[in-house]
């Protein structure tokens, strides 16, 4: 090869690298100002701090529940049967279940396996479904059509008849027992929208670019493509927060999910069921306390899509 032919080659590899710095910096550019314009909407959404606000109070509450009560549900004589049903009083403001234990205690220490499960489930599904789509949007191919079949079978299944079925025959427990069973259900949703965002930008200038400069896959997926396919994954997870809660809270009243003596409140609901009528209040509080989390997390969910989905613009 001559000198002059080399000459040749080496500015159309600069300018393929200056090309590639550019889509790089232009990419992340707009990576930048969708989180600056998506941050500036959510200060001005009343609903995300009223969210918020309700989420930091129940992270506060699985954490450390002991600042909010200075009782135990797991101490010897916490439950006295001389005060089953007993109505709420001024030194118990939710009055006692049908074992004559304290429901507020009880509904504070459910809120620990009520968020273990919402927050496992979220990052176990997030990061299956994740993987696997980004895997599937770039291979494509055979590897591809496998994957979206096996999307396929677990999404023909329904989350909680899922569960139902799986725990029927392994048995639930408790709340690390109950994630994984639901994680392994509920992955094909972040799947599906992973694949798409990353099957719409893969052929990017940047994307081509990177490839043309030797960039392996495992950069091109880490470095370009998942900074830009982040923003729906988190909305959905966000919302699906409340979902799985509420799930684990159904699979437990079935008397299938969390198992005695571990607190949820789907178990205090199932215990009051039967006794609605002559004593509401040991059903309502703890309904009251499910209800309010799971709408505080979808709320959230539904501020933050406003915000950074570019579609909702």
């Amino acid at each position: 090869m001559s000198e002059k032919t080399i000459e040749k080659t080496a500015p159309a590899d600069g300018a393929v690298s200056d090309k590639a710095t550019a889509a790089e910096e232009k990419a992340a550019a707009r990576q930048a100002s969708l989180l600056r314009d998506g941050w500036e909407i959510l200060r001005k959404r009343p609903m995300f701090y009223i969210s918020a606000f309700v989420i930091v109070i129940l992270l506060a509450l699985a954490i450390a529940p002991g600042l909010f009560t200075s009782r135990s549900p797991f101490s010897d004589g916490f439950c006295q049967l001389q005060n089953s049903l007993n109505p709420p009083s001024s030194g118990h403001m939710f009055g006692y279940d049908v074992q004559g234990c304290d429901i507020y205690t009880r509904s504070v220490f459910g809120t620990r396996n009520s968020i273990i499960v919402g927050v496992v489930t979220t990052l176990a599904t997030t990061a299956l479904g994740g993987v696997l789509g980004i895997i599937a949007g770039l291979r494509g191919g055979w590897l591809d059509a496998v994957l979206s079949r096996v999307t396929e079978v677990f999404s023909a299944l329904p989350l909680i008849v899922g569960a139902l079925l799986i725990m029927s025959i392994v048995g639930g427990g408790d709340a690390w027992s109950v994630s994984l069973i639901m994680a392994a259900l509920g992955w094909p949703q972040v799947y599906r929208i992973m694949r798409g965002e990353v099957i719409a930008n893969k052929h990017n200038d940047y994307v081509m670019a990177a490839r043309a400069l030797g960039a392996d896959t495992t950069r091109i997926a880490f470095r370009h493509i998942l900074p830009n396919t982040l923003a729906p994954v988190i909305v959905v997870s966000t919302m699906n927060l409340g979902v799985y809660i509420s799930a684990e809270a159904a699979l437990s009243y079935l008397g299938i999910g969390i198992q005695h003596p571990n607190i949820s409140w789907g178990l205090m609901i199932s215990d009051a069921t039967d006794r609605f009528l002559t004593s509401p209040h040991a059903l309502l509080f703890p309904a009251a306390v499910l209800s309010i989390t799971v709408l505080a997390f979808i709320m959230l969910g539904d501020v933050v899509r406003d915000a950074f989905d570019p579609k909702m613009r």
